[in-house]
């Protein structure tokens, strides 16, 4: 009896797992500018280190835009500006479930600082003990500061 039989083929047909590699980078280039969040400002640069990463903490987040309106990360229209009065509601009730949550303060460069102040007031009022301002590190500053004078 003869033996009629396909020879075995020891290669690999890579063709499929190029597609599939093609339509993963079609859908994160399509993802990847939807996982930013808030809204767009532009911060103050300083320099300074950013903080290291802690563990995963949810913050409250208060961002006000270059028109001075007010943005707070807390639900599900966090893209919409809020009154003064609304910012101050909210704000109280994360704080009163989640009394030990950062606060932290995201206002564009352009802000009056009375705007800036006014937000961080109304974060003080909801309960907030401290409200820490996020800036933009760079690395150097545009001015030595010299020892001495």
């Amino acid at each position: 009896m003869a033996k009629r039989g396909r020879k075995l083929m020891g290669e690999i047909n890579v063709v499929p797992y190029i597609d599939v590699m093609l339509v993963l980078l079609i859908i994160f280039m399509v993802t990847a500018p939807l996982l930013t969040q808030g809204v767009q400002v532009e911060l103050p640069r300083t320099g300074g280190e950013p903080l290291p990463p802690s563990e995963q903490v949810e913050i409250l987040m208060l961002s006000v835009d270059a028109d001075g309106r007010y943005f707070l990360n807390v639900g599900s229209d966090d893209d919409l500006p809020l009154e003064p009065a609304q910012v101050v509601l909210r704000a109280a009730a994360v704080m009163r479930r989640r009394p030990d949550t950062p606060v932290v303060v995201r206002a564009d460069t352009n802000v009056p600082y009375g705007v800036v102040a006014l937000g961080m007031r109304m974060l003080q009022q909801a309960g907030a003990p401290a409200v820490s301002l996020e800036m933009d590190p760079v690395a150097e500053l545009p001015v030595e500061v010299g020892e001495g004078g």
